[in-house]
């Protein structure tokens, strides 16, 4: 019988960590000769699928561990990563035919940029327990425009794209970074910017 959990512990170094199943219980050793997969390190939070064994000691052991994501398709998360750059190419083409300020496109670059390194460092935090850069400091950066660097992110680093719970927040970033630009883009918008400018 195969069960599903979280590893919720992983002493790199060592090559042994813990799995919470996801139905509750005791959490589960699990040594690093058990994945399937020995190309690819465990990190925290990751989801896996697995069976159980007794030990003579009495010591439940995870066996035949597979990462959940790689049943998933490989070319997930391909459509998300066109969308990132058509925007970005569509925003590039606004600015020459002056219908956006240079500004808004440098802003969406920068911040882009700054995920996608943010992602990185996290991945490599998360491979060796370090300390992590929390979830809402990535969401901030997204809704501020760094939304297409987090989806080429996710998508090159492997990282936080299974994660439903951050997945439905980082789409609610998405849409209210849209929806911003648009009311940005439209007359409204334009005649504000140009009023705060004027102020200044």
């Amino acid at each position: 019988m195969r069960y599903q959990g979280r590893i919720t512990s992983w002493k790199d170094e060592q090559g042994f960590g813990f799995i919470t199943p996801n139905s509750g219980g005791k959490q589960v050793f699990v040594h690093i000769t058990a994945f399937s997969n020995r190309q690819r390190r465990p990190i925290l939070d990751e989801i896996v699928t697995y069976e159980i064994t007794k030990e003579a000691s009495g010591k439940l052991k995870a066996e035949h561990v597979h990462y959940i994501d790689e049943h998933v398709r490989s070319n997930d998360g391909t459509l998300l990563l066109f969308f990132a750059i058509v925007f970005l190419i569509c925003m590039t083409m606004s600015v020459f035919a002056e219908r956006l300020p240079l500004w808004v496109l440098e802003i969406y670059l920068l911040t882009s940029t700054c995920t996608l390194i943010a992602y990185r460092l996290d991945k490599m935090a998360a491979r060796q327990n370090n300390r992590r850069i929390p979830e809402k400091t990535l969401h901030l950066l997204a809704l501020i425009g760094g939304w297409p660097g987090a989806i080429i992110g996710q998508k090159l680093f492997r990282h936080k794209s299974k994660k439903l719970s951050f997945q439905v927040t980082f789409w609610a970033t998405i849409i209210l970074n849209c929806a911003a630009l648009a009311w940005l883009i439209s007359m409204d918008g334009l005649a504000f910017i140009e009023d705060v400018i004027g102020g200044l």
